[in-house]
């Protein structure tokens, strides 16, 4: 429904900055749309100007000019929650998810057991409280064998399991039914991409898509890093997202068991090597020193950690696992907890420069 509101009649030239001097007066009014014509923006206002910030703004371009027109409401950003409040009874919505995981148009959910006869509200909900998410689906199982998948159900919009995620200034072709990938480490990525210096070789041992391997090659003008997985489906995609990148000349994709791929091609080959594999990494501390060149370099070292031991004790366990493989962890370089998995237990990450 239009509304009536006083607003600031601009010249397009000047319309980034007299908005940005209108912002800071606290005169912008929230909720109507801001709206132009062929030579003019027009910029509504939730109160009359005094004269000093009209002639703030003035000073800007002086063609400005106070006047009067309709404008059309913002639509309010409505939680998929409010949406449910008249479809659930009361003492159900207490159990609906607070937490979701959206990859590329698709968000993941989990439903507890009490909700399962509303699935497919809260997924309607869902998609409307969302607009870029054009597909919902239920967590069916849990994370499960060598490739760390889980089913999924689709609960609704379209039907569908791939998409394009992006991730700072990379784009990821994703299949959550035939690969493993989780957005909520999109950080750590990013930091690890940082922290790789120029003219570096990098292993990363469980790849999947490419997250990490991407950011690095795409972040860095010469870098040499090489990914392996052991999942057929996660290395095409990794293939495919170094090409959408245009990274694949500096990523050598293996598809195998890491332990079997670094005794072949790659002992003693690279700077640093990423193990991002918590429930299993421990049991390959000893290849990964090896892959590690004679004079040293840096290990980033994923795990669990529960309610029963803590970081430092994640930290001498990395120590006497790489000291059992005849190196040293010269130095713990950073710690700390990347995520909750499940209730007291933690994914951490450890950068252990070893010698």
């Amino acid at each position: 429904m239009p509304r009536k509101s006083k607003c600031l009649k601009v010249p397009k030239q000047h319309a980034e900055r007299v908005l940005a001097m209108v912002h800071k007066l606290i005169l912008l009014n929230e909720e109507l749309q801001v709206n132009k014509d062929e030579n003019y923006v027009y910029i509504p206002l939730n109160r009359e100007p005094t004269k000093s910030e009209l002639e703030k703004t003035k000073k800007i371009s002086s063609a400005i000019e106070l006047s009067i027109r309709f404008f059309i409401e913002k639509e309010k950003n409505v939680s998929y929650i409010e949406l449910l409040e008249k479809k659930l009874p009361p003492h159900l919505l207490a159990s609906l998810p607070r937490a979701m995981d959206i990859v590329g148009d698709i968000c993941i959910v989990e439903i507890p057991p009490e909700l399962d006869a509303y699935r497919q509200e809260i997924g309607m909900a869902i998609l409307k409280a969302n607009r870029n998410v054009h597909t919902v689906l239920a967590k069916a199982s849990a994370v499960t064998g060598t490739y760390r998948l889980r089913k999924f159900d689709v609960i609704a919009g379209e039907p569908k399991t791939e998409t394009i995620h992006k991730e700072y200034a990379c784009k990821f072709y994703v299949d959550v039914s035939k690969a493993y990938f989780s957005p909520r480490l999109s950080a750590e990525h990013s930091r690890i991409a940082h922290l790789v210096r120029d003219g570096e070789a990098v292993l990363d041992m469980f790849a999947g898509i490419g997250p990490f391997a991407v950011q690095i090659a795409k972040k860095h003008e010469n870098v040499k890093v090489y990914a392996v997985d052991a999942n057929p489906d996660a290395i095409e995609f990794l293939k495919k997202n170094a090409r959408l990148n245009r990274v694949e000349e500096k990523i050598t994709a293996f598809l195998g068991d890491s332990r079997q791929i670094i005794k072949e091609k790659l002992i003693g080959a690279v700077d640093r090597v990423i193990m991002n594999l918590p429930e299993k990494s421990l049991d390959y501390v000893d290849i990964a020193c090896q892959a590690l060149r004679l004079t040293g370099g840096v290990i980033h070292f994923y795990c669990f950690i529960n309610r029963d031991n803590t970081l430092k004790d994640a930290e001498a366990c990395l120590a006497k696992t790489v000291a059992n493989s005849g190196r040293k962890v010269e130095r713990i370089l950073f710690s700390r907890l990347v995520r909750e998995t499940a209730p007291y237990q933690w994914q951490v990450v450890i950068d252990a420069k070893i010698a």
